[in-house]
C-alpha cells in the first residue's frame, strides 16, 4: 500500500470536491481518495505508488490545478 498527499487549488465547494474525488478516483491502483476542501488536502491511497504527473493530470481533468 502506498500514500500520496498533494494540494489541490481552487476548490470552493463540495462540487469541487466530488469531482476531485471522482477523477483522481479513475486512476489505475487508487483504492480511496480523502479531499479536505478548507485546506486544499487530497490524501491518496493505492496498492503501488502512484506517479504525481498522474495525479496532477487527473486533478487537470477535474478542472483544478495542484499547488506548487
Amino acid at each position: 500500500m502506498s500514500t500520496a498527499t498533494v494540494t489541490v487549488v481552487g476548490m470552493t465547494c463540495g462540487h469541487c470536491v466530488s469531482s476531485v474525488r471522482e477523477e483522481v478516483g479513475t486512476i489505475d491502483g487508487v483504492t480511496s481518495v480523502d479531499v479536505d476542501l478548507a485546506s486544499g488536502r487530497v490524501v491518496i491511497d493505492s496498492t503501488e505508488p502512484v506517479d504525481r504527473d498522474v495525479i496532477k493530470g487527473a486533478v487537470h481533468e477535474a478542472g483544478f490545478r495542484l499547488a506548487d
